[in-house]
């Protein structure tokens, strides 16, 4: 009978890819996943040979608000919902990939006694990962530069894995991205993603932009379902609402990706080694994470960080025209990218959820 792990997070494309890239990697256990219940959620994982448990979650605010007492309750069924299927289940162990909905199976799993291993995908851990961070056996984090967000007591339980990521994106064929959207031989390809929801600030820039773009380039525009709505190809432009199977041929057709600058997508533009304009999603519509995630990346030289705050069209239009334009700053970019990205996270982090699981058993 195969061994149980229990997956704890969710909510959005960007806590659901990773794990599935580290679940490629460990065929040989059985899977049970606790979640958020949302619809996204569901979907991504729709298929999927796993079992799947969604529980009350609750939002961890850092500032005064009466829903936090309220929130305070969903916090605590979430937990004793958690300990129930830890129960059921008998996991060897559970893995969180954070957000809100990891910090009752990780305490629970504390409070039972499972070992867990906690993982962060951006720059700076957010607080569900701080949280986790008490509970959990190691921290794994995709940033080499992590460790020093964490709580002094906690940095020698810090390891950096990379960030993993899915194998299919590696199979991406740049003819067939091509062909798929119907790009002539000779353009180069922009693509624009918003995440799996979109971005409405991009997407507008990106229409404004629109018909000096069409100039240089092909334009690949992802909208996000809100957005999409009675969007149509038309020449040197084709809008999807979401790109699900046919991504990883669309990624390797692209010149250069636009876009924000979650840590997944991030992490998956550096494995392909694509140079990137990013739009990270200011303060005040996030703790910042993006913008640091942007900045290290744009240290590194593989990207070029636009803040939305004043960005027009015009502004936006000259720096992606520019770097169609040069090729051996685009290449560099390129390179610079590879060097930060790793193919191999999924595998390092799979090998240590079974070496954690051969030390207990």
């Amino acid at each position: 009978m195969k061994k149980c792990i229990v997956v704890a997070g969710g909510g959005t494309g960007g806590h659901v890819y990773p794990v599935l890239a580290t679940l490629d990697e460990l065929s040989d256990l059985r899977i049970v996943w606790i979640g958020s219940g949302s619809v996204l959620e569901r979907r991504i994982l729709e298929g999927r040979q796993l079992r799947y448990y969604a529980i009350p979650t609750g939002k961890l605010r850092r500032y005064f608000s009466l829903l936090n007492l309220i929130d305070l309750f969903k916090i605590a069924a979430g937990f004793l919902a958690s300990a129930a299927i830890l129960l059921r289940e008998k996991p060897c162990l559970v893995f969180s990939k954070g957000g809100y909905v990891s910090v009752p199976p990780v305490a629970a799993a504390r409070c039972l006694r499972i070992p867990s291993l906690t993982h962060e995908s951006d720059l700076r851990p957010g607080l569900a990962t701080r949280i986790n961070a008490r509970f959990s056996d190691s921290i794994l984090v995709s940033f080499p530069t992590s460790a020093g967000y964490f709580d002094a007591r906690f940095r020698g339980k810090v390891v950096h894995t990379g960030n993993p990521v899915r194998r299919s994106l590696f199979d991406g064929d740049r003819a067939e991205g091509r062909r798929l959207v119907g790009c002539p031989r000779e353009q180069p390809v922009l693509l624009v993603l918003g995440g799996s929801l979109g971005a409405a600030a991009i997407n507008r820039l990106v229409l404004q932009a629109l018909e000096r773009l069409r100039t240089a380039c092909f334009v690949v525009h992802q909208l996000g379902a809100e957005h999409y709505r009675d969007s149509r190809p038309e020449n040197g432009y084709f809008p999807a609402a979401y790109f699900d199977e046919e991504l990883p041929h669309i990624l390797a057709a692209a010149d250069l990706v636009l876009c924000r600058s979650g840590a997944n997508t991030l992490w998956e533009l550096a494995a392909l080694g694509k140079p990137s304009v990013l739009v990270p999603l200011p303060r005040g519509s996030s703790r910042g994470d993006q913008i640091e995630n942007a900045a290290f990346f744009e240290q590194a030289g593989a990207a070029v960080v636009l803040q939305q705050q004043g960005l027009d069209q015009q502004r936006l239009s000259e720096v992606v025209l520019h770097l169609l334009g040069n090729a051996d700053k685009l290449e560099r970019m390129a390179k610079r990218a590879s060097e930060l990205g790793s193919s191999d996270a999924a595998g390092r982090i799979a090998g240590l959820i079974h070496a954690a699981i051969t030390a207990v058993h």
